[in-house]
């Protein structure tokens, strides 16, 4: 196993041709040791030990007799095949926007109020943007991101999207459900920010009151 190197390849060669077993017990378990030494980035736990045993028995080709906490493994293991992972098959129209786009675009569909369906396409044009720049160095135009939307709610928001073409996206759109402490952590922030600034500025003018002090008490003396 290249992991371990040749070195310990010929420890392991070395462990099987010694005759007595409670020594090749013993060689094993200080060669185990010395395979975790190896790799000290690996968490220790049971699983790791066991599968330290597991390389070893391997390397040995399977042909070690000693007396170790774990069974040896059975041979199948090494031609044995991984299982396929099940991954989502759902056909993702645009990938660059992703699975959330389809789902955000179908809970506008669903929102009653036609104001909070303009102000949420507003919203959604604004990351389809910023997405669409993670994956392309030009920008994209918001008649496009408006199109994609138009599509992907199968032209149910279309008197929407003609009311946001012929006017214009709402630019401090945000939505009500789920998106609602954007603009009041914005807030915080700035009152944070204020509050930093002048608790800085605060420091700075007893900094500079101290040392005028010193220096009118170094005058008089």
């Amino acid at each position: 196993m290249k992991e371990y190197g040749s070195n310990t390849q010929h420890l392991v060669d070395h462990i099987v041709s010694i005759a007595d077993k409670d020594e090749r017990t013993k060689k094993a378990f200080i060669l185990v040791e010395l395979m975790r030494q190896i790799h000290p980035q690996m968490r220790d736990g049971l699983d790791y030990s066991k599968k330290l045993w597991d390389d070893l028995y391997i390397m040995a080709n399977f042909d070690l007799d000693v007396d170790s906490p774990f069974p040896p493994p059975p041979k199948e293991i090494l031609g044995r095949k991984p299982s396929i992972v099940p991954y989502n098959q759902h056909k993702i129209k645009h990938l660059y926007y992703g699975r959330n786009l389809e789902l955000m675009v179908a809970k506008i569909v669903a929102t009653e109020d036609e104001g909070e369906r303009k102000a949420f396409i507003s919203y959604l044009v604004k990351m389809m943007k910023g997405f669409f720049l993670t994956w392309n160095k030009d920008t994209t135009e918001t008649n496009s991101c408006l199109q994609v939307i138009l599509e992907l709610s199968e032209f149910k928001l279309q008197a929407e999207i003609d009311y946001l073409r012929e006017n214009g996206i709402i630019e401090d759109a945000a939505p009500h459900d789920g998106n609602s402490n954007i603009s009041s952590r914005g807030a915080n922030n700035q009152s944070s920010s204020s509050n930093n600034r002048k608790s800085n500025n605060y420091r700075k003018k007893n900094t500079n009151n101290t040392k005028r002090f010193s220096k009118d008490n170094r005058r008089r003396r």
